[in-house]
């Protein structure tokens, strides 16, 4: 199948997701965004100082996978307009600039650290991620996607900014730091054998916060979907959060950790969720954007006005590595379990007169 099919239209959803992934990037490589001063360096004698200096493959390789989605998610982007060999340079530039940025502001940062190595191996990824988008682009089950979106969701601007809030709230939601669609870090004390380990009362707030949570993934799905099953497409990115959230938990966590994310409060949360989503399914569309505004106002009183998340680096402990990468990934997901509600209210406002 020739990639010709693609308009510009339907590529709208890409430049969101890139935009998305350029934002995380910029968290990521700028936190805490506090201390900047000049510290006397030139960018230039960053470029040409020895490489390989302090350095481990692991930071080699965090920087790699970092930009690969970066050069594959614009180097998509940009096929929808370009032909393939245009595309992949187009996107490789772009992670060069976005990479140079950001080792260039990082010189004002001392708890930061500017190096040529990590603006090679940026810049590798994204070019990496650019040649597996020029690879997949033409595909015919890559096409498939693409009319199976369209099939499935409404058309319009507003619904490929929706989806892309789908993958910003699941971006936070696979953290294994976190409760099940929860908003605040564990902070269990650290493991010792033959040790009871304090019982924590159950906490009704934390479980009402889980079931507007839900809430707010459904009414979103339910106002993009064509067909009201959004029942089963929130079981569906349930399952793929679960999984993802496991996954990341044998990887990172400690093996007493491992199935902490999966509490009572959550269990509850999510069932009473499930209900009360259901009933909503029967609301007209003008009375179902009206419910979500409520909803989501609802979980930014009591997620971030009510409950405390807790310090991101309270969680540090639940983890087998102690890589300042992980302190930067809590502090990227706190972040986006606030900005999420917000921008999801500023999805509600514009689609109330569609």
């Amino acid at each position: 199948m020739r990639a010709n099919y693609i308009t510009p239209p339907r590529a709208r959803l890409r430049f969101y997701l890139v935009a998305g992934y350029t934002l995380l990037i910029v968290y990521t490589s700028l936190s805490p965004f506090s201390g900047w001063q000049e510290q006397g360096l030139e960018f230039s004698a960053v470029l040409t100082a020895r490489v390989l200096q302090q350095y481990t493959w692991f930071d080699i390789a965090a920087n790699l996978l970092a930009y690969l989605p970066f050069g594959l998610l614009l180097g998509l982007a940009l096929r929808a307009h370009f032909a393939a060999g245009w595309s992949v340079l187009l996107a490789t530039l772009g992670g060069v600039a976005v990479s140079a940025a950001m080792e260039y502001a990082q010189m004002y940062l001392p708890v930061r650290v500017s190096s040529n190595l990590d603006l090679l191996s940026n810049s590798l990824g994204a070019l990496a991620g650019a040649l597996l988008a020029a690879s997949i682009a033409p595909r015919a089950w890559f096409g498939y996607l693409v009319q199976w979106r369209l099939w499935l969701f409404h058309r319009g601007n507003e619904v490929d900014f929706g989806l892309a809030l789908v993958a910003l709230w699941m971006v936070a939601q696979i953290n294994p730091s976190l409760p099940m669609l929860g908003s605040v870090f564990i902070s269990e004390v650290a493991h010792r054998p033959f040790v009871a380990v304090t019982v924590v009362p159950f906490s009704w707030l934390e479980s009402a916060a889980v079931t507007l949570n839900l809430l707010m993934l459904g009414v979103l799905l339910l106002t993009m979907l064509r067909r009201r099953r959004h029942v089963e497409s929130v079981l569906l990115v349930l399952c793929v959060v679960a999984l993802a959230k496991f996954a990341a938990a044998a990887v990172l966590l400690k093996s007493w950790a491992l199935l902490l994310w999966l509490n009572s409060e959550a269990v509850l949360g999510i069932f009473a969720g499930m209900l009360v989503l259901v009933a909503a399914g029967q609301l007209s569309r003008a009375r179902l954007t009206w419910f979500a505004a409520l909803v989501t106002l609802a979980y930014l009183i009591l997620a971030h006005g009510i409950l405390d998340s807790g310090a991101p680096s309270a969680a540090m402990r639940l983890y087998q590595w102690n890589y300042g990468h992980l302190l930067n990934y809590n502090g990227l997901s706190q972040t986006i379990l606030l900005v999420f509600p917000i921008l999801l209210l500023a999805y509600f406002w514009r689609i109330r007169s569609r």
